[in-house]
This record gives C-alpha cells, sequence and structure tokens, in this order.
C-alpha cells in the first residue's frame, strides 16, 4: 500500500482540491507513491479539531502502514475577534497554543515517527473580507432560496461593521504557531510573512481577504513541498508503487510486475 500525507485543517485546507489548489498540486507531485487524504472542515478551529481528532484519525488497522505526515493548518478561526460577529469561532491565545500541542501529542503517541509540518494562518485584507461580507448578506437577502433553515449561514449578522478577522491578530496566531512548532521539535511553513513579501499580496494571494487564489495556494503548495522534503519526504526519496513503463520489458512485460 501506498503510504499516506494526511492533510488536516480549516476551510483553506478543505478548499485545497479544489482546481488549482494546494492539496491538489501535492496529490499530483507524488502521485506515484503517496496518497495525499484531505481532512479539512470548513470553519473549524482548535478547539473543535482537539475534539474531533480520534474519530478522523482512527488507529491505523494490525498490519497497515503509518501515516508518512501531516499537515496541520489551523488559526484562521481562532483567530476571529471576541467582540465581532464570528466571535463564536474564536479561540483565546493562549488555548490555540494548548490546542496545538494536544494535536501534536496525539499524533505523536499514535505514530511517534511521523512527520507533523504546522502551517501558519495567512495574512488578512480587512477591507476585502468587509466586501465580501457585504456580498454575502446582499445575496441572502436578495435571493430568498438561501433563507431556508438548511442553508442558514452564521456569518451575515454584522452590526458593528467592522471585519471579523484583522492581519494584525493573524500575525499573533502565526507567532503562537511557529512558537509551538518550535518547543516541539517540528518543521512550520509561516504563511503569514511568506505571503506578506509581494507588494501585491492582497490581490495576488487572496481571494476574499481570507481564502487563497491560485497563486495563494501555490505559495503552500511550493513551501510544503520544501518542508517535507527537508525531513526525507520526497519524491526522489520515496519508491514508486509499480514499475515505470521505461522499466517493463516489452518482450516479457508481466516480469516486472513479479520482481515488485
Amino acid at each position: 500500500m501506498r503510504p499516506k500525507i494526511y492533510l488536516f485543517g480549516d476551510s483553506i485546507t478543505e478548499e485545497s482540491f479544489g482546481d488549482g489548489g494546494w492539496g491538489a498540486s501535492l496529490s499530483h507531485h507524488f502521485c506515484r507513491t503517496v496518497d495525499v487524504v484531505l481532512r479539512g472542515y470548513s470553519g473549524y478551529n482548535t478547539r473543535w479539531a482537539v475534539k474531533v481528532a480520534e474519530r478522523i484519525f482512527p488507529p491505523v488497522e494490525s498490519g497497515g502502514a503509518p501515516p508518512l505526515a501531516f499537515t496541520v493548518f489551523f488559526g484562521a478561526n481562532d483567530a476571529c475577534l471576541p467582540d465581532r460577529y464570528s466571535a463564536f469561532q474564536h479561540v483565546p491565545l493562549h488555548e490555540y497554543k494548548q490546542n496545538l500541542h494536544s494535536i501534536i501529542s496525539f499524533f505523536k503517541k499514535r505514530w511517534p515517527e511521523i512527520v507533523i509540518l504546522l502551517i501558519t494562518p495567512p495574512p488578512i485584507d480587512e477591507d476585502a473580507r468587509l466586501r465580501y461580507d457585504s456580498n454575502t448578506l446582499a445575496l441572502y437577502i436578495f435571493v430568498p432560496f438561501f433563507l431556508n433553515t438548511s442553508y442558514g449561514h452564521p456569518y451575515i449578522e454584522n452590526p458593528s461593521g467592522l471585519p471579523e478577522r484583522t492581519n494584525e491578530a493573524a500575525g499573533a496566531y502565526a507567532q503562537a504557531c511557529i512558537s509551538v512548532a518550535k518547543e516541539c521539535g517540528c518543521p512550520v511553513v509561516d504563511l503569514w510573512i511568506k505571503m506578506q513579501e509581494c507588494p501585491d499580496w492582497k490581490q495576488a494571494y487572496l481571494s476574499d481577504g481570507l481564502h487563497l487564489t491560485q497563486a495563494g495556494n501555490r505559495i503552500v503548495f511550493e513551501e510544503v513541498v520544501k518542508e517535507l522534503k527537508e525531513k526525507g519526504i520526497s519524491v526522489e526519496n520515496l519508491p514508486v508503487d509499480l514499475p515505470h513503463i521505461a522499466n517493463i520489458d516489452p518482450q516479457d512485460p508481466l516480469k516486472a510486475f513479479q520482481d515488485c
């Protein structure tokens, strides 16, 4: 069986298998060597992630191979401000750090040799978040279908007229994520800093002030591949599951499969 890399996170992970997504790019990159498995949950924070980890990641059955690696990509929802309209998603900074420690500890106890790669929340374009909220509210007002409770949206009430997230808060959670990575000896992608190295990062990398454009997804993909490679997880180092066609003898093609 192929080894697995799990992607564990919120909507930025859930959407990563979309067109040009970083998860889809990882799956293509490792297409002959590793199965990339998506476990992304839109709107989730680390408090909820800790509660559901046991259910999402059961022990490997006897004889099964442990996962190769996990990406842990939470913080964008934890960083929602406690006095704004998405306060129900907010997790205090100290608890966010404790929850990341708990997630890492859970994985390490179950699979001591795996690589756990933390990814910080991205930067926030506050003006774009407000425009997104206004557009979403207009949609729910003028399209009655969406007012059906089955499609209820928890984010449309914003009486303050202020964004639910700020770049400053996202930066504080990014620093906390980096701190936990250092304390636990885990690699980390500092997405908050990396994206802001580009002067046009708001338009280039963010689609709605939070979620990623294809260019933003490309940044995540490249950084994840780089960090995994530094831990010895690369296409060059991993065996393919079946022989490449160049290694199949046209005169006796079945022999290549017998030698696997």
